[in-house]
């Protein structure tokens, strides 16, 4: 098999597994690939070549591209997680609340696990102090306002 296809395969390769990833660098790696594919193709004997180029065009895509990635990475925010919109507002208790124990809160159309540093009964009103995985901190609204 000459060495241009097995350069080629390899860019797959890498190419699919970049597609898994979202890194970039096998993207980077899959076009080093590439390029030595090429230079494979137009003089095959020159193996050092190959390997060179290949490695010359991963290593500078690389290096380049790396601030690039950077700065899209920075400008978008990205994903938000929807429970950190939660702290601040208010809820109402479905479930009672007691002291070192859980309860349920019923904010906007979702309930919550929450607990609280006081006890509070069904149908007090809360606010959401924070949020730690799925379960809110709460304080009865009164001692809010």
């Amino acid at each position: 098999m000459d060495a241009w296809v097995l350069w080629l395969i390899a860019a797959g390769i890498l190419l699919v597994f970049e597609m898994m990833t979202l890194t970039f660098y096998l993207l980077w790696l899959s076009l080093g690939a590439a390029v030595a594919a090429i230079v494979a193709l137009v003089v095959p004997d020159a193996y050092i070549l190959q390997v060179v180029a290949g490695c010359v065009v991963a290593i500078v895509l690389t290096i380049f591209t790396k601030p690039l990635s950077r700065k899209f990475r920075s400008s978008s925010k990205g994903f938000e997680d929807a429970g950190t919109e939660l702290i601040g507002r208010q809820g109402v208790v479905v479930e009672p609340i007691e002291e070192g124990q859980f309860g349920i809160v019923k904010i906007g159309g979702d309930t919550w696990s929450a607990t609280s540093a006081r006890s509070l009964k069904k149908d007090e009103l809360v606010r959401v102090l924070k949020r730690s995985s799925t379960i809110l901190e709460v304080e009865r609204w009164e001692d809010f306002t």
